[in-house]
């Protein structure tokens, strides 16, 4: 399974990135050192949507906060750069895919990531994946 990382980036060139306690939804918890990345600079922070894609250097799980009932799984995360976008994808260009049912990578990557505009890492399905690598 390959997973996508939604987050506030500020080197938009990167070679290594980490991110700190990131929530995760859709198999997101999953992730773990090896995996492929996709990583879109979130554009409520200002970023332009997918930058990079790399892979997973280290992986940890955060551990709940005690009498919290209700919690989000969080993941810490080092990812090195293997390569970088060639062409933009971001919300505007996803915005358009609404139809939830009808199996598209563009659908399943607008639905994971924009419905609910949180940042947040996600597991995305072997399409996804194969859509997002048209874009290196």
């Amino acid at each position: 399974m390959a997973f996508a990382i939604k987050a506030e980036v500020c080197n938009q060139q990167p070679k290594i990135l980490a991110f700190t306690a990131q929530k995760t939804m859709y198999g997101g918890k999953q992730i773990a050192e090896g995996d492929t990345v996709f990583v879109f600079a979130s554009e409520n922070e200002g970023g332009q949507g997918l930058i990079a894609r790399g892979i997973v250097t280290s992986a940890e799980a955060i551990a709940k906060t005690r009498g919290v009932v209700r919690q989000t799984p969080r993941v810490s995360l080092t990812i090195k750069c293997t390569a970088l976008a060639k062409r933009r994808l971001g919300r505007s260009k996803l915005k358009e895919f609404t139809d939830w049912s009808d199996g598209r990578p563009e659908t399943e990557l607008n639905f994971k990531f924009y419905r609910q505009a949180t940042n947040k890492i996600v597991g995305i399905s072997d399409e996804a994946a194969k859509f997002l690598g048209k874009f290196f």
